[in-house]
């Protein structure tokens, strides 16, 4: 960021006049301490006093100064941080509350001052503000100044040439008037705006930098105002969507919804999404002996509109519809289970997704059965997709394809808090104050069942049954409305940014003085900032005017 400029002229007249007026009050000053009241030499010097209102102003002054915008830059870029190193209750609350088993007593502490709700925080939100006003109040001064400086003529040529970048002088036939002429056409072939004072062009060019530089900060505003304003109108849900079920945007179809601070049930589009396959690919390293991952496709149909369409969702591809995009996060198995009563009716059938717990997708899911049966019905289930018994007796799986599924269950029988009112995890069973019917700690084993095979559950209570298998995906469904104008403004960063470093700002003046054999020619420059290449220009300068003076001489 270039800093702010007291001006964008060097007037040598004013200048004179300050350095004058300087030494007149330096003069007065020692005129004082030699002569005046003796009192005056040994009394303390006198603050002024600011006031309320020259504090505030102070403050303002303070606030947007360009060195003050950096300093916050650097802050916002620093609070951000912590948003990167813990999981954020906006993108990731599952991984919010694992984080609160893992650290109990330091998730307090980082709760208390909003970690993880970094860029919501009050904290942050004051660093952000503070920015977003002091690049305001950098910019529209600046601006005003910007505007000024393009309406008003290049400076009056200074009277002495030789002090400044690349003085050269030449001398040549001809008078003054045909060599001014000559300089002047010169100097708007090369695109300077020039102005004649006397015997002597004033050119200058390169406002496009300044142009560059305030694009440059304002686009920067515009990523901020974006950011804050737009981002407030978006939403990110997710969803568990099992082969074969249909999932709409609306609101109740969400497992979890974290909306924006502007956000309006409105704002969803209407579609519905169905997963009709899934496709995994694994290989086997040989080093480890460990299953990897290759690749994951979903096929989905996506209703809009009225229409179907075919479409794909892959890992880091994806699928764009409706103003949102969906993410795959995760996938899994969704075990069929139908569970009937002692007198072998229906009380529960559905394909319930079962959560990884490892590489081979070993599961573990959560049937509850409220209705139906003499008593609610709550078990907790293990999947293992290609089971082998080890010598402990446990089950494990070897492989993530269903090679041979088999489903155990520890059945827990009493009030399962559903008709409290209260909303319940839907992946997670509390124990507290079931009976335990079935598992290792009951009166009768856990329930081990193959697929199509069913199990008895004790005393009589019905029976389990494992008669389908169906695969999963975990989507992300995110609406991020920020995006065009992020890019937008991204793009004028760069632009104003380049611009800004490769024009560069430079005037050059001419004097042309008639002497006895024709015409003295002086040339001079001086840039804003560093130009390397200002002396150069300079010479170039004076060897196309000479080329340009001679055929107009000859003729």
């Amino acid at each position: 960021m270039e800093p702010l400029r007291p001006s964008d002229h060097i007037d040598a007249d004013a200048l004179a006049a300050e350095q004058r007026e300087a030494a007149i009050d330096a003069r007065a000053a020692a005129d004082g301490a030699d002569g005046g009241d003796a009192r005056g030499a040994s009394a303390p010097i006198a603050q002024p006093s600011l006031g309320p209102v020259g504090w505030l102003r102070f403050a303002w002054r303070q606030l947007t100064s360009m060195r003050t915008a950096l300093v916050l830059l650097l802050l916002l870029a620093v609070a951000a941080i912590p948003g990167s190193l813990v999981p954020q209750r906006s993108a990731d609350p599952n991984g919010v509350s694992q984080y609160r088993v893992d650290n109990p007593e330091l998730f307090d502490v980082l709760d208390a001052l909003q970690v993880f709700d970094t860029y919501t925080s009050v904290w942050f939100s004051a660093i952000y503000l503070l920015l977003f006003v002091s690049l305001i109040g950098c910019i529209i001064p600046r601006t005003l100044h910007h505007a000024r400086a393009l309406r008003s003529a290049p400076p009056k040529t200074p009277a002495r040439l030789n002090r400044l970048v690349g003085y050269r002088a030449t001398d040549a036939p001809g008078d003054v008037e045909t060599a001014l002429e000559a300089a002047r056409a010169e100097l708007r072939r090369r695109r300077y705006r020039v102005e004649r004072y006397g015997d002597s062009l004033s050119a200058e060019r390169g406002y496009l930098r300044e142009t560059g530089n305030l694009i440059f900060h304002m686009a920067l505003v515009g990523v901020l105002a974006t950011i804050g304003f737009a981002g407030g109108f978006g939403y990110n849900g997710q969803k568990v969507i099992v082969q074969g079920e249909t999932f709409v945007n609306q609101l109740g179809s969400y497992d979890s919804f974290n909306p924006g601070r502007f956000f309006d049930d409105a704002l969803l589009d209407p579609y519905g999404v169905r997963l009709d396959d899934f496709e995994a690919e694994y290989g086997l390293d040989t080093t480890t002996g460990q299953v990897q991952p290759l690749d994951f496709t979903a096929s989905m149909t996506v209703v809009e509109n009225g229409r179907e369409a075919q479409r794909t969702l892959k890992v880091n591809d994806p699928l764009t519809v409706g103003g949102t995009n969906l993410y795959l996060l995760g996938n899994g198995f969704a075990p069929e289970i139908t569970v009937r009563d002692g007198d072998g009716d229906i009380v529960f059938s559905e394909a319930v997704p079962f959560l990884p717990q490892d590489a081979n997708l070993t599961s573990i899911g959560v049937i509850k059965v409220p209705d139906g049966l003499e008593e609610q019905l709550g078990m907790i289930g293990f999947f293992y997709p290609s089971a082998i018994q080890l010598e402990s007796g446990a089950l494990s799986s070897v492989y993530p394809e269903p090679d041979q599924p088999v489903l155990t269950f520890n059945a827990f029988t009493g009030d399962l808090g559903l008709n409290d009112g209260v909303p319940r995890n839907a992946y997670a069973l509390d124990t507290d104050g079931l009976t335990q019917i079935a598992g290792r700690d009951a009166p009768a084993d856990p329930l081990v069942i193959g697929l199509g095979q069913t199990a008895e559950l004790p005393d009589g209570l019905g029976s389990v049954e494992f008669s389908g298998l169906q695969r999963f995906v975990s989507v992300d469904v995110h609406h991020d409305p920020t995006q065009t104008g992020v890019l937008i403004s991204a793009l004028l960063v760069l632009g104003g940014l380049v611009v800004s470093l490769f024009v560069p700002r430079r005037r050059l003046w001419v004097v042309a003085t008639a002497t006895d054999d024709g015409v003295r020619l002086e040339y001079a420059g001086l840039a804003r900032g560093d130009d390397p290449g200002l002396e150069a220009a300079v010479a170039d300068l004076a060897d196309a005017h000479s080329q340009r003076l001679a055929p107009t001489l000859e003729t």
